[in-house]
């Protein structure tokens, strides 16, 4: 009976957890939205939401804010559940979504349409009007995507012929980053000044660059992964205790550490294409949510999607806070807020041998 009530206390507690947090990110959403360097007040900024503003305010709102409102919370939801994962079938608590090197991939994927594709040291030299003429806007995007994927089946097809152990996937992750960041220095060596520019503005993280279209794909990717992601919950939780008893429970390991890392790394691709670099969320979110929940994942996971959601949408007000009429790179603000909580973790963790 005891038992039973304590459950049932943690149960609560749980459902208590996620609906402040879900709270907490519908009150940030309008804050984020309502913030910003056009110095709209707060009436005019309810109008123009109403449509009943002047069309420039109208524009700014409807056109610029709310898509990057959007993306940060689509984003932050998608970054930190990757982790969570990641972290699990990993068995890693240091695991996050550039563990794969997906970012790295991603960063020379749009230095190739940059740099080369796109004008560079190709055809447009130093003539800046040449690179935006012939810039397609999603080709960089497309290209990042492109090599993120490959990278990911590169690393899981290595991991495969290893017996797809976690040590395996952690040291090809790193072996196949270190290879694309080399290939990204190689690239940017041979670029002309505006080539080199243009390849270094996009690998910041920036939600400004987001549109209702962008949104809308990143949202069907995150929503159709975290939908699998809570069908295998179960899974989750009895790997917890180790894959012999994970499979003697029936749960064929592998199979589920593909699929899950597969997902995950999608999730990355997909959002580093569209935003640029946004790093420690996949690190930060996991931990504060099993902080307060454990790691029961029927419960982690819509917690870290929560709390990555909060986390983007702090950050993207303070990079528009701190702008001065320009908003700062959101990638720079998580770095900031996420390289002293890493750092916490690391000199918090008991066990020995850590490092």
């Amino acid at each position: 009976m005891k038992f039973n009530s304590s459950k049932q206390r943690r149960y609560r507690k749980e459902k208590q957890l996620i609906f402040w947090f879900s709270i907490a990110v519908f009150v940030f959403f309008f804050v984020c939205l309502f913030v910003g360097s056009s110095h709209m007040t707060l009436s005019e900024s309810f109008s123009a939401l109403l449509g009943k503003g002047s069309p420039s305010q109208t524009r700014i709102l409807w056109n610029i804010r709310i898509p990057r409102v959007l993306a940060a919370c689509i984003a932050g939801a998608g970054l930190s559940i990757s982790g969570l994962i990641m972290q699990t079938v990993l068995n890693n608590s240091m695991a996050s979504p550039s563990t794969l090197g997906v970012s790295n991939a991603a960063v020379f994927g749009a230095n190739l349409s940059i740099i080369a594709f796109a004008g560079g040291f190709l055809s447009t030299g130093n003539n800046l009007q040449n690179l935006t003429a012939e810039t397609n806007p999603y080709a960089a995007s497309l290209m990042a995507f492109f090599f993120s994927a490959l990278s990911v089946l590169l690393i899981l097809g290595l991991c495969k012929v290893r017996a797809f152990s976690p040590n395996a996937v952690v040291l090809a992750g790193i072996a196949v980053g270190a290879i694309w960041t080399a290939a990204t220095t190689i690239l940017q060596f041979y670029a002309t000044d505006v080539g080199i520019s243009a390849a270094v503005v996009w690998s910041f993280g920036d939600l400004g660059r987001a549109t209702y279209k962008t949104d809308a794909i990143m949202f069907a990717v995150v929503a159709v992964s975290y939908l699998i992601f809570t069908l295998l919950s179960s899974r989750y939780n009895a790997l917890l205790s180790g894959e012999i008893s994970a499979e003697a429970m029936g749960v064929r390991v592998g199979t589920l550490r593909f699929i899950s890392l597969l997902l995950a790394s999608v999730i990355t691709a997909v959002c580093v294409s569209f935003l640029g670099i946004i790093g420690f969320v996949g690190i930060i979110c996991p931990h504060v949510t099993k902080k307060f929940l454990g790691q029961n994942h029927r419960f982690t996971l819509p917690l870290s999607a929560l709390s990555g959601s909060l986390l983007l949408l702090l950050a993207d007000t303070l990079s528009r806070s701190m702008g001065n009429g320009s908003a700062l790179p959101v990638g720079a603000i998580t770095s900031l807020l996420g390289a002293p909580f890493f750092i916490a973790i690391i000199l918090g963790k008991k066990e020995d041998g850590l490092c």
